[in-house]
């Protein structure tokens, strides 16, 4: 069972170091690169500890400008968060959430998105919450959850001090 403090171990300044495949919306693809680039994020709680947000940004390898936000609520009757996800990559775009919950240390969270027309399940994972460098990752499932492609984008956090 959750908590509306799940994700405190979030809060507060961090140097992101991303690891992130060139095409993970490939199924089975063999013909990409992993990228890596670093942000800084920081996260507070809203909404009397009923959520938080981060803000993250930085520079992609490209040398563009990458900013991003992270919106989660939790639902204590349904004991689940629901994640937001807004980009710069995406202007004017608020991706749909993914839902979940955290059980033994580890945040998975499940949501479909639209990718060229059709629906495809994104997981976000959270490890090592318990660390000083916890760790998010992503994967896809293009056979509604049946299974999963490997991992496409890690980010692993340290704290700024």
């Amino acid at each position: 069972m959750g908590t509306q403090h799940d994700f405190d171990f979030l809060f507060g300044a961090w140097r992101v170091r991303h690891r992130r495949w060139t095409e993970p919306l490939a199924p089975g693809s063999t013909t990409g690169t992993w990228a890596e680039f670093d942000t800084e994020a920081v996260a507070g709680p809203i909404l009397d500890g009923l959520g938080n947000a981060d803000d993250t940004s930085g520079t992609l390898p490209d040398g563009s400008r990458f900013s991003g936000h992270s919106l989660r609520l939790y639902d204590p009757s349904r004991d689940v968060w629901r994640i937001w996800w807004a980009s710069t990559s995406q202007p004017g775009r608020l991706d749909p959430p993914v839902e979940g919950t955290f059980t033994d240390g580890v945040g998975t969270f499940v949501g479909p998105f639209e990718h060229e027309g059709r629906t495809i399940l994104a997981r976000f994972r959270w490890l090592d919450t318990d660390s000083p460098r916890p760790r998010w990752e992503q994967d896809f499932s293009f056979d509604e959850g049946r299974t999963w492609e490997p991992v496409n984008w890690v980010m692993t956090h340290t704290r700024i001090r």
